[in-house]
């Protein structure tokens, strides 16, 4: 599993360590990572052009040392500085030893030199950075962007908020960023994710202490969660999820979500409401009912909304229930705040963006800029948790805690039909046993491989996805 701490945990991991060791060695740790990263993607060091983006702070100085380990190897090393007179001495100095040189101009030299670099290395403005570039700083990113040189991101491309993923104004576009000794927030979550370009952790013998920010699983955590029939197990034994969805006009929505269900782990699927032909013509196991959820039979979950239409009352009626419930879609859109609030069983909502705005009363935009705090705003707000789905599908607790982010999706997935399955899925993960925030991020991880191996760099329909839901299993648990 991949952790991402805050800034305030990482510096206080920092300072215990710092404690523990010679003046100055924490820095060379850093700026040796930095700098074997850096020649791998060179290649070839000796005769490279190097140009360092150095701001007033420690980032600099890796970068100032980096750079002084780069032209002893035979770059050609340049440093732009921001502000000459608050540069890190010891850094400057070490690359003035090794031959390194520092732009005379600065604000003159710096775009032919970029133009003419090989590599651009970051070191503007560090984890505490908030707000976006300033103007000279933003020029210099500017510059950076369009040119052929690889840029590398000190810890953090400049310009992007550690804790929070956001990017309020001009921000460093990054092809690798690597970072020092733990993982941050904004290298893993949208809008930041898409600066970072390639992340590389390196281990300066950091040890955060606590519970860190947020999650990414990886393929070895999601196999320790997904659910096995053991020898004993029957259809009812491994949970048996239920599908209250579609619509007279949108039957596919039911058929979707119970395609997702039927490849999540539950024994059996049972389908309440009015798109039953179209349901068990495509999949005879289901158990299907158009009684309503009360009379259809035991279930261990609820998946209530895709493709609802206007049966408020359906979904109300699923929110009564004493059983873990999945809402999604027209369930969003339909529940009643205090329904959701007032529950006892686990609720897991799964909204996009457009979703999770409407809920909240704000702009789309704002939550796509603040993905993180929004999905910990609107599982605080309902007492449920939350699978924001986008880019980087976050998943928040209600009760805090770490929050989930998964990137094993496509953007082949922003199509029709793509959120009913993965509801299907999440649900019956649920109704396997898995609690909300563990079905939820599970569902997100599997439901993205399923996408990528249904894409593979061409458009795939939802069904497509929901077909190689088993393959991605299957490589999960490998």
């Amino acid at each position: 599993m991949r952790t991402a701490y805050s800034v305030e945990t990482v510096r206080a991991a920092e300072r215990a360590l710092m404690a523990r060791l010679p003046e100055g060695a924490l820095m060379q740790r850093a700026a040796a990572g930095l700098a074997a990263a850096c020649a791998e993607l060179l290649g070839r060091v000796y005769g490279s052009r190097v140009v360092l983006l150095v701001g007033s702070g420690d980032n600099g100085g890796d970068a100032l040392y980096a750079g002084a380990r780069l032209a002893r190897r035979g770059a050609g090393v340049t440093a732009v500085l921001l502000s000459p007179e608050r540069a890190h001495a010891g850094g400057l100095a070490a690359l003035r030893r090794a031959g390194g040189a520092v732009a005379a101009d600065a604000a003159a030299a710096a775009e032919e030199l970029i133009e003419r670099a090989d590599l651009v290395v970051d070191g503007i403005v560090g984890i505490g950075g908030r707000g976006g570039l300033r103007p000279e700083a933003a020029a210099l990113a500017e510059a950076a962007g369009p040119s052929r040189a690889a840029v590398v991101a000190v810890d953090l491309p400049s310009g992007v908020e550690a804790d929070t993923g956001e990017v309020r104004g001009a921000a460093v576009r990054a092809d690798l960023t690597v970072t020092f000794g733990a993982y941050k927030p904004g290298l893993l979550v949208d809008p930041a994710r898409e600066y970072a370009g390639v992340v590389r952790l390196v281990d300066i013998g950091l040890e955060p202490p606590g519970e860190g920010e947020l999650e990414a699983l990886q393929h070895a955590d999601v196999a320790r969660l997904l659910p096995v029939p053991g020898a004993e197990s029957d259809k009812y034994r491994r949970g048996v999820v239920g599908i209250a969805a579609g619509s007279a006009r949108y039957p596919g929505a039911a058929v979707l979500a119970v395609s997702g269900a039927l490849r999540g782990g539950a024994g059996a699927v049972r389908y309440v409401g009015p798109a039953g032909d179209a349901v068990i013509a495509r999949f005879p196991e289901t158990l299907v009912s158009d009684r309503g959820p009360a009379k259809a039979g035991r279930v261990q979950a609820w998946v209530t909304g895709p493709g609802a239409g206007e049966d408020a009352a359906t979904v109300a009626e699923v929110l009564g229930t004493d059983v873990p419930v999945l809402v999604d879609a027209d369930g969003l859109r339909l529940a009643e705040r205090d329904a959701v609030r007032g529950r006892t069983a686990p609720t897991l909502m799964t909204p996009h963006a457009g979703e999770a705005a409407a809920l909240l009363g704000v702009r789309r935009e704002e939550v796509e800029g603040r993905r993180l705090a929004a999905a910990r705003e609107l599982a605080a707000v309902y007492r449920a948790t939350v699978l924001l789905k986008g880019s980087t599908t976050l998943v928040a607790d209600a009760g805090g805690g770490a929050a989930r982010v998964n990137a094993t999706g496509t953007s082949w997935l922003a199509t029709a039909g793509s959120g009913d399955v993965l509801s299907g899925l999440a649900g019956s993960l649920l109704a396997a046993g898995l609690r909300a925030l563990d079905a939820g991020s599970t569902a997100a991880y599997l439901h993205g491989l399923a996408g990528r191996f249904a894409a593979q760099g061409a458009p795939a329909g939802a069904h497509d996805v929901s077909e190689r839901i088993p393959e991605a299993w299957r490589d999960v648990r490998c």
